[in-house]
């Protein structure tokens, strides 16, 4: 197979070029949405649109075409905000699946290179192997034991072997290689495929809502409601005072706008959108943006040791030579039965090796100064890596006849399959154990014997001769003791799941400076627990050793079963169940096979572990400046409906003391202040040094909100001390109007300045590095400063000049009303203390 694969050429560039032109990308077209329309209409259904279209008719209707003109003014910049913000994260979410694509191996230019599958083009050769998709229809030209799922297509689970000699060597786009490796002429992409004939796609996974979502979505519901019911109230009261129906009408409407926090749903999907694509630019790829939300709760994760902890560059450590019972380190010249084990083991792995440790023993075999047979061997039968524990077994055989049945596989698994006495079994456990205590991954080597073509139907019905054992190093990475350090200082438990022994993965833990190395616990020992022990000891364990699929779905429901949010690493075939089933999924970008990918919900580019650090502290990040963003807008929509509900609910003298002008103002300023600003505040510092916030904690329990109703309420104190003050200083309604909004004005500076911290006092957080607060507390400042003193814009507004005492007084009210909180702070960080 070696020999052969490399005569393969596959299509040159002017060739791949050539059939591009002709027969298009490998990828099914859907009929194309117009997101732009679809967002436009989406908008036009909110709210807060229908009632600004209301108050601007009213307007027209009335003649008042001055507020008419503003109010469709602002409908188009309110508008334009919206989409914008929707456009950000629609392209920032149509980036993450550009990156999530999968990728596939092709021979080209007489070279394996991986490309994006839908870049593959008519005629060219793919390499499959176990693990991987099919990117395109095909028919098989080389193999070696190869079978395949296509229940996508058939809806039969079972695995289909093939070969490019039988009846069917046809393989299909979205089928799925469950063992060997193949090499496939592409026959049909894209649309022209199976699948793409059929017409179903493969983007199966549906974004569900949400807790977050759901809790957001029903707060704006419910106070759409409130705002409902108080909105027939005032055009009630209204009506009453002034038997004017679009007068009264116009006045509720404002209320009605004030009420609606049509702000919130908006911050949560850009807070999303925007940090996983702050993700994908650290090399994290989240495939749905929903596992952002997810990320800042984790409080366990599970990880494989080999290419996690591990650099997966294996080198040929020491062997044992059972004959000899010695063991070897590696040297220049070996001895007859070093070479027969070194030989055997090479034999065991794959024609092409993929895998780190099969990679090594073909290299230790072609140093072998005996002539290199592996261009005379062919293999006719191959046994995939199953059993538990695990081996694996290939049947190589030569023109001549000369048949070679050799395996490879957990030291156990061999010796259960040997005729050994106890003494020879107690000799190969002990060179096994101290190899293992070496940190050295230890394999076992076997050959078999065997005439004529109907094998057994398990490799473990052969019986073996136990040749010896290999052992391979594959050193711990150089951070990654950093990495668990600051794992364990954010209250997140890490636990280590592999298929390696228990001793080995000891010792690695050890050299690491992991927590509680000794707590370990094997596949077969967990999976005879009843529910009740392995809840209770999944939660003390630390090392799982000698896993399998089932193990590895036990350890994650039992984790679930006592509410941990369970984070997830694998790379390989059988991890996809348990990526699958974790919180949070994560597959290696370079290692990981399709399957892996598919199922994990978040991938690491370059395979570098220390990057959940940084995808955890980004989800934390995330839903600390969405909470600040939310409870920001709590606090200021409370005193804007209250100034504008209190005066007419108690009649006082200028009952309407804002219009829909003022009130829509307002929300331009908004909008963009919680969303732009607090998206781009950076993580405060202490945000690592938590414990995990629990899933099931909302935003909306009376302890996390009360501080933002308070905040609200009592900048609402204010605006009425205002009000009542300029009343009692026999001030106009327009000079009320104006001391009362420039007080609001300068409540909301200060609380957007306040709030960037609920914990650090603002001082602290002046010295954040976020450019965007200055830019628009600057335009807020201008603008207000434009309403104030262009005649024309403070005529419209109904806005007078005040005097200097006035504009002190709002600019002091402002600040009491909101900085009391730095004395809240100040005590919760002495409580800390």
């Amino acid at each position: 197979m070696a020999e052969t694969k490399q005569q393969l050429k596959g299509l040159s560039n002017d060739e791949v070029i050539q059939s591009r032109a002709k027969y298009g990308s490998n990828s099914i077209a859907h009929q194309d949405k117009n997101n732009f329309f679809t967002s436009l209409i989406e908008m036009v259904k909110e709210p807060m649109f229908l009632l600004l279209v209301i108050a601007t008719s009213i307007y027209f209707i009335t003649g008042d075409f001055g507020n008419g003109i503003f109010m469709a003014v602002a409908i188009v910049i309110v508008s334009t905000i919206s989409l914008y913000q929707e456009s950000k994260s629609r392209n920032a979410i149509e980036s993450l699946k550009k990156l999530s694509q999968p990728k596939s191996k092709v021979i080209r230019n007489c070279e394996i290179m991986e490309i994006p599958s839908e870049e593959i083009v008519m005629g060219d050769l793919i390499q499959t192997e176990e693990g991987t998709f099919i990117p395109a229809d095909g028919i098989i030209i080389q193999s070696n034991d190869f079978s395949i799922n296509e229940s996508i297509l058939t809806g039969e689970s079972l695995a289909v072997f093939k070969n490019e000699t039988s009846e069917n060597k046809q393989v299909f786009l979205g089928t799925i290689a469950t063992s060997g490796l193949a090499i496939c002429e592409v026959t049909a992409i894209g649309n022209q495929t199976k699948l793409g004939k059929i017409g179903k796609s493969l983007e199966t996974i549906i974004e569900e809502k949400t807790p977050l979502q759901l809790q957001i979505g029903n707060f704006v519901k419910k106070m759409s409601l409130i705002g409902l019911v108080i909105f027939g109230i005032v055009w009630a009261i209204n009506y009453y005072n002034s038997d004017d129906v679009l007068d009264s009408l116009l006045k509720a409407l404002t209320l009605a706008m004030s009420i609606i926090p049509e702000e919130i749903p908006v911050a949560f999907t850009t807070f999303m959108a925007l940090g996983a694509w702050r993700l994908m630019n650290m090399g994290i790829i989240a495939k749905q943006t929903k596992t952002v939300e997810t990320l800042g709760s984790a409080t366990v994760i599970c990880t494989d040791k080999t290419g996690t902890i591990t650099e997966n560059k294996m080198s040929l450590a020491q062997w044992y030579t059972f004959s000899s019972n010695e063991i070897s380190n590696p040297k220049e010249i070996l001895n007859s039965k070093e070479q027969e084990l070194v030989t055997l083991s090479m034999w065991a792995s794959e024609p092409i090796p993929f895998d780190a440790m099969e990679i090594a023993l073909h290299e230790a075999y072609s140093k072998l100064e005996s002539i290199d047979e592996r261009p005379n061997f062919k293999l006719i039968h191959e046994y995939p890596l199953s059993g538990k524990p695990p081996m694996m077994t290939h049947v190589f055989e030569s023109q001549n006849g000369t048949r070679i049945i050799a395996a490879k596989g957990a030291p156990e698994a061999l010796i259960a399959c040997s005729n050994l006495s106890e003494k020879e079994t107690q000799r190969i456990l002990t060179a096994m154990t101290t190899m293992a205590e070496e940190g050295f991954r230890v394999l076992g080597v076997g050959v078999a014997e065997f005439s004529g073509t109907d094998y057994p139907k398990k490799q473990q019905d052969f019986s073996f001769h136990f040749k010896g054992l290999v052992a391979f190093y594959d050193p711990p990475k150089e951070n990654i003791k950093a990495v668990f350090d600051t794992f364990y200082k954010a209250g997140i438990q890490v636990k280590i799941v592999t298929g390696d022994n228990a001793v080995t993965t000891a010792t690695i833990a050890k050299q690491i400076g992991f927590q509680n190395a000794k707590k370990t616990l094997n596949g077969d020992e967990l999976m005879a627990m009843d529910e009740a022990t392995l809840k209770e000891k999944v939660m003390e364990t630390t090392i799982f050793t000698r896993m399998f699929p089932e193990a590895k779905l036990k350890i994650i429901k039992a984790l679930k079963d006592n509410n941990q949010i369970v984070a997830m690493t694998g790379d390989g075939v059988n991890d996809g169940p348990a990526l699958k089933s974790a919180h949070i999924g994560i597959a290696m970008g370079k290692k990981g096979t399709e399957i892996a990918k598919q199922a994990a919900n978040l991938i690491l580019v370059d395979d570098d572990f220390s990057k959940m650090i940084d995808a955890i502290a980004m989800g934390r990040k995330i839903y600390s400046n969405l909470k600040k963003a939310i409870q920001y807008i709590i606090s200021i929509h409370i005193p804007i409906i209250m100034i504008v509900f209190i005066p007419l609910a108690l009649g006082w003298i200028y009952p309407n003391i804002f219009s829909p002008v003022h009130v829509i103002f307002l929300e331009i300023i908004m909008g963009p202040t919680c969303s732009i600003i607090y998206e781009n505040e950076p993580m405060e510092r202490n945000l690592m040094l938590l414990k995990p916030r629990p899933f099931t904690n909302t935003f909306f329990n009376l302890k996390e909100i009360a501080i933002s109703i308070i905040q609200g309420i009592i900048i609402t104190i204010g605006l009425l001390f205002v009000y009542r003050y300029c009343v009692a200083d026999n001030c106009s309604e327009s000079v009320t109007r104006t001391t009362v909004f420039l007080t609001l004005i300068a409540s909301n500076i200060f609380l957007t300045l306040t709030n960037r911290s609920f914990y650090y006092s603002i001082f602290t957080t002046l010295g954040y590095k976020n450019n965007l607060v200055l830019l628009i507390i600057g335009l807020t400042i201008l603008i207000t400063a434009l309403l104030l003193f262009i005649p024309l814009f403070a005529h419209f507004f109904q806005f007078e000049s005040v005097s200097g005492l006035q504009m002190g007084l709002s600019i002091l009210v402002g600040f009491v009303s909101v900085l009391w909180i730095e004395i809240y702070k100040w005590f919760k960080r002495q409580n800390h203390k």
